[in-house]
């Protein structure tokens, strides 16, 4: 099974450039997607209607802005919109699709970058999404896979000046510390756990030719319950993929 995500910064951007073709080459049983940036989705689901997929879409009530989907070859058992917090919900950041076999959570992180009422926002989103988190695997849900735009770079492999960014929202300690905490809980960070090489980054500022020199920051992510650790056969970083600021992320799984 291979699971997809991408945080395409606008999906109807992302399909302008290309996003439907690549999405037929992969062949993917599942595609995560964040930043959809769209309210009428009825403008882009029968691109993957007519492919075969089932479309569940959770756009942000603001127009052009946020929102997660999951499209998917197989209907999931269940599907859950938002974390039942409304400032978050408002923002389209969490869905959740239950399979036989797995739970799979889409996430799009909030930014602080542009100021501190911002960070303020994303601190208090990883206080309850850990704990969301939490209380969907002591409900039973021990096969659990996190995907997403988390909006931090964990460790200094992760980005490619982390002196310079050391007081830079999304390399703060106290959101590296966040992700330290929540691998501690047993949560593999299933790219690290295939591959420890640096300069492996998902997104690239458009300012200054970031991207062709490669001086991004990693920020997007499969995590997975420990227990699926057996179940893991691959991770990937497409950073040859140019139709974001972004590029896709892949996990693949003996399911």
């Amino acid at each position: 099974m291979k699971i997809v995500s991408f945080n395409v910064n606008g999906i109807r951007s992302a399909l302008s450039k290309g996003l439907k073709d690549w999405f037929i080459e992969q062949n993917p049983d599942i595609l995560c997607l964040q930043e959809i940036k769209l309210s009428e989705t009825e403008l882009v689901e029968p691109i993957f209607l007519e492919l075969g997929y089932h479309c569940y879409w959770y756009p942000a009530q603001k127009k052009g802005y946020s929102g997660v989907a999951i499209i998917s070859r197989t209907a999931p058992d269940n599907i859950t919109f938002g974390m039942n917090i409304e400032k978050y919900d408002n923002e389209g950041r969490v869905i959740v699709a239950d399979y036989q076999h797995f739970s799979l959570l889409c996430a799009y992180f909030p930014s602080g970058t542009t100021g501190d009422e911002r960070q303020s926002v994303k601190m208090s989103f990883l206080d309850d999404i850990y704990t969301f988190i939490d209380q969907k695997i002591k409900s039973g849900t021990g096969n659990l896979i996190i995907c997403g735009d988390v909006n931090i770079c964990h460790t200094e492999i992760d980005i490619h000046n982390p002196k310079s960014n050391a007081k830079t929202s999304g390399f703060l300690p106290e959101e590296r510390a966040w992700v330290t905490k929540f691998l501690d809980t047993g949560m593999i960070d299933t790219f690290r756990h295939f591959n420890s090489d640096p300069h492996n980054y998902t997104w690239w500022s458009y300012r200054a030719g970031a991207r062709p020199k490669n001086l991004g920051w990693r920020i997007d992510y499969f995590f997975s319950t420990g227990q699926m650790i057996d179940l893991l056969m691959d991770a990937k970083i497409h950073a040859d993929v140019f139709m974001s600021d972004h590029c896709p992320i892949s996990l693949e799984l003996k399911i």
